[in-house]
Formats: structure tokens, C-alpha cells, sequence
């Protein structure tokens, strides 16, 4: 390092024509603590090949390291992560998830391509197509509920597949940050804002003021325009929703808090609270 700890920073002079590669201290610490932990771990697939988890670009760029779910997860979790991870080979057309079955795995995508889709009154409706890095299947696991949309390979490629018990052991509870009503309130009067996934209709019956609108369904594209440096506080009507939106957010790098039982658990500790 040139500079750290308030020391005065180094100085030098080219000799020759020079590239320089710069890291920032956090990413770089990342980085580091999750190759340290994941050298040793050479996790043997079903038909003995032995996989280098560092190899794994999909699973390991900068962006999800330094972003994503795996940037908050609390280092004593990563070992213990990359050990739960199967490595799934999947065949262009296959189907990974079907919409409306139960749900039972999350993935990400090492490589390849694969689409969303969803029925709409009988007929399939492409959503989106998620590449290398991308992760699919964790709404029904957050929400205990089934899935919401069918997904299928675009092209031959190479699934991770982490179980719903070691995904909620693992990711889910570090990640989904909960907070009481009187938190939340205290928050957004510090400048956090509400946003209700429930349906517009929900929404403008009964929907905090200053919240914004974002539905569930909606919540990944939406994600790209919200903005990093604020925090959110996420609700629906139980907390089943918002908890599945709270997850997807903080997932994509933004803070993200769960308002824990949702409104109706908020409405009524106002009530005892009178």
C-alpha cells in the first residue's frame, strides 16, 4: 500500500512506461478473505471432477463480491457456503424451476443463459434473461411460498445449487435486516424511505406517506433506479412480500430493512401501545 493510516503517502518515479493496477482497501480485503477461505476447498461433483471455487467466475466477480449477497455475509459464513454449493450441469431448453411449484433451491449461474417467464391468462410471458453472475429462485425460499415464475436455459451451462435450508442457514439470515415499527419510523425520520410492494390498488388505500410504490414483481428492475446511498424500510401488508423484496435489494447492494410483521403487526402494537 502507499498510503495508510494517515501516513504520508509514498512517492516514486517511472522509469519506463508503466501500467498501474489500483484496488480500493475494502474491495481488495473482499477478495482476499474469500480466496484465503476458498483454496482449500475443492468441492468434487457427481462425476468426480474436482472444482476450484475460485475458477468460478459467475459466482466470484468483483461486482457479487463487492455488491451483492456475498458482500454482506459475515466471513465465518463463506466457508461454510462453498461446501453446501453443488455444481448442477444444465442442457439448453432444460427447466430449472417451474412456476407454481413448491421451492427448493436457490441458484446462480456460473455460465450460460437462461429466461424468465411467467403465465399471463394461459400464455408465457418472457420477464427477463439472466446471464453469468445473476441468481434466481430466492423469492419463494424468503416468502415460503411457491414460485412465481418458470425459469429455462437459453443455452447449455453451469448451475450452483445451494438447498433451501442451508440458503436460510446461510444468506438469507444475515442478509434480511428486520426492523420494529418504532425503529423504522425513527429511520424514516432520519431520512430513510418507506416503499410498498403491495399492488397500486393496496398501495393507495392505505400506503405510508412520502412511501413509494415499487410491487414485488417489479422490485429486480426497479432495483437499477433506487439509489445506493439511501436506506429503505420495506413493507406489505404481513411481511411476507416485503420480506422477499427486502432480501432481492439488499442482494443487489442497497439498504435494505424489513419492517418485521409488516403493517399489520405495526398496527397493532399501536393499538396495545394506547
Amino acid at each position: 500500500p502507499v498510503a495508510r493510516g494517515g501516513k504520508k503517502p509514498l512517492s516514486g518515479k517511472a522509469i519506463t512506461d508503466v501500467e498501474l493496477l489500483s484496488l480500493e482497501e475494502d474491495t481488495l480485503d473482499i477478495v482476499v478473505t474469500w480466496n484465503q477461505l476458498a483454496v482449500p476447498n475443492h468441492h468434487e461433483t457427481d462425476d468426480g471432477e474436482q472444482t476450484d471455487w475460485r475458477m468460478m467466475s459467475g459466482m466470484f466477480a468483483v461486482d457479487n463480491l463487492t455488491v451483492g449477497a456475498f458482500a454482506s455475509l459475515p466471513p465465518a459464513n463463506i466457508q461454510a457456503l462453498l461446501a453446501k454449493f453443488n455444481r448442477v450441469p444444465a442442457k439448453r431448453g432444460q427447466t430449472i424451476i417451474n412456476q407454481g411449484d413448491a421451492g427448493d433451491y436457490y441458484y446462480l449461474i456460473e455460465s450460460g443463459r437462461c429466461k424468465v417467464s411467467r403465465l399471463v391468462a394461459g400464455s408465457p410471458v418472457q420477464l427477463a434473461e439472466l446471464k453469468e453472475g445473476d441468481a434466481f429462485g430466492e423469492e419463494a425460499l424468503v416468502a415460503d411460498t411457491v414460485r412465481n415464475a418458470t425459469v429455462t436455459m437459453n443455452t447449455d451451462g453451469m448451475l450452483l445449487r445451494l438447498s433451501k435450508q442451508d440458503f436460510n442457514d446461510l444468506l438469507r439470515a444475515p442478509l434480511l435486516q428486520k426492523v420494529t415499527g418504532n425503529e423504522a419510523e425513527r429511520r424514516v425520520a432520519a431520512g430513510a424511505t418507506w416503499i410498498d410492494v403491495r399492488f397500486p390498488a393496496e398501495y393507495q388505500g392505505d400506503g405510508y406517506p412520502g412511501a413509494i410504490n415499487i410491487p414485488l414483481n417489479d422490485i429486480r428492475q426497479a432495483s437499477a433506479a433506487l439509489d445506493p446511498a439511501k436506506e429503505y424500510i420495506v413493507y406489505c401488508q404481513t411481511g411476507r412480500r416485503s420480506s422477499a423484496a427486502a432480501f432481492l435489494l439488499s442482494q443487489r447492494g442497497l439498504h435494505a430493512a424489513l419492517l418485521d410483521g409488516g403493517m399489520r403487526a405495526r398496527a397493532g402494537a399501536l393499538e396495545s401501545s394506547e
